[in-house]
């Protein structure tokens, strides 16, 4: 990393602003980490990472912040070395651009260039744009393993600091799938039908779901994120975009996280196209996608049907992410649905994460919840009285734990909600 030498162009006090996922840009990343100290109170954000390049140990030479402890972020949060700023997804970007998030130097990950002098974003399009347009000196990590993606390019007269790398990408394998899992993919798939558009992060639940959709026909994809158990739906000709009233035959993301069997299938591939999330999040955009099943996940879920995504006590578990605009734009299509997914224990079912108060933050308001899933089943919410939810989600909380929270529920019914 001594070939690299970023006091040449960051200044102490600077503000950086680094891709993130799976389009962290890895070689800039480890030249930061060992320079950082040496030029002095660096401030950096990244919005996600799942490299580990973080740790207590590597986080004292800069300022480091994001918006969660999302993916290898979490340990930094339990260390103190971690300053989450609640918002959702979407406001990153004009947060940038308002110079509300400092951003004076802009490290991106591209793909070599085009014959036209275009560089993809690759992996990841979310607020990049937004960087690069802010930021006093673009640093591009020109790594030709990065997937050339269709949807915004750098051109190569944006960058002022070009290094040419060939490394692997960050690569997010797929998570085991258990017997939870599947039960609750099996509640979930009930609400995609043919045609319908699916939105989804990745992770167990989400695969497992996947995973039941081979029978489906005409599906589509309008995303933040998509992840390996896609590709067999596109291979087996299940998504192909075609009932969607825009972007008719393109499955619309922000980020791939995944592996290389991912990044292999985007590349050149015409049928993904990466968008900011000035589009994949954007209200008015989703209010024009009908028969739209969105799916997102929580830490817990109180009677009354609030949902926390964020935080356990003390302990920052999560984030804000893109789940309301999603859960509001699934909620609102005609023929969709919005589907909050958990299961109804932790810590080996000594607790139930349906509660009678949630213990973090609200993330998604009551007001916004359509249907909440367990493995025991299926909660749905939307236009019932505060005490028909509360009997609709006991139902489908652990047995363990539903006599406690019946008595809890009999209040909410006692009071007249």
């Amino acid at each position: 990393m001594s070939a690299i030498d970023l006091s040449a162009y960051l200044k102490p006090g600077d503000h950086v602003v680094l891709g993130q996922a799976c389009g962290e840009p890895s070689t800039l990343v480890e030249a930061l980490i060992e320079q950082g100290q040496a030029i002095g109170g660096l401030s950096v954000f990244i919005a996600s990472s799942f490299s580990g390049a973080f740790t207590p140990q590597t986080a004292d030479s800069f300022a480091l912040s994001s918006m969660g402890a999302i993916g290898a972020l979490r340990p930094m949060t339990k260390a103190g070395k971690l300053s989450v700023i609640p918002c959702h997804v979407g406001q990153v970007g004009p947060m940038i651009a308002a110079g509300i998030i400092g951003c004076d130097v802009a490290m991106v990950q591209v793909s070599p260039a085009d014959a036209d002098g275009n560089h993809s974003f690759g992996l990841i399009s979310d607020h990049t744009r937004a960087m690069v347009d802010k930021a006093r000196v673009v640093i591009a990590e020109v790594n030709d393993q990065v997937p050339f993606t269709h949807g915004e390019m750098l051109r190569s007269d944006e960058i002022d600091v070009a290094i040419p790398v060939s490394r692997p990408p960050v690569e997010v394998a797929p998570a085991r799938i258990g017997e939870t899992d599947e039960a609750i993919a099996r509640h979930c798939a009930a609400y995609i039908e043919d045609g319908s558009v699916i939105q989804t992060g990745v992770g167990a639940v989400p695969d497992a779901i996947l995973r039941l959709l081979g029978d489906r026909k005409d599906l589509g994809v309008h995303s933040g994120m998509l992840g390996d158990g896609l590709v067999d739906l596109f291979e087996a000709g299940v998504i192909t975009n075609a009932c969607k009233a825009i972007d008719r035959g393109v499955s619309i993301n922000g980020a791939l996280i995944g592996t290389k069997r991912l990044y292999d299938f985007a590349h050149r591939n015409p049928a993904i196209r990466m968008c900011a999330t000035s589009y994949t999040h954007d209200a008015a955009v989703l209010a024009r996608l009908e028969r739209l099943v969105t799916i997102n996940s929580a830490i817990e879920v109180d009677l009354t049907g609030q949902v926390n995504a964020e935080q356990s006590g003390s302990a920052y578990l999560g984030g804000t992410g893109g789940q309301v605009d999603f859960v509001r734009a699934g909620m609102r299509s005609p023929g969709g649905h919005a589907l909050i997914a958990l299961s109804a224990t932790a810590k080996g079912g000594a607790i139930s994460k349906i509660v009678t108060g949630l213990s973090g933050p609200v993330t998604t308001a009551r007001s916004d919840v359509d249907v909440i899933v367990t493995e025991f089943g299926a909660a749905e919410l939307k236009g019932q009285s505060l005490a028909e939810r509360a009997r609709r989600l006991v139902s489908i909380a652990h047995p363990d734990f539903r006599e406690e929270l019946d008595r809890a529920a009999f209040e909410i019914r006692r009071r007249g909600f």
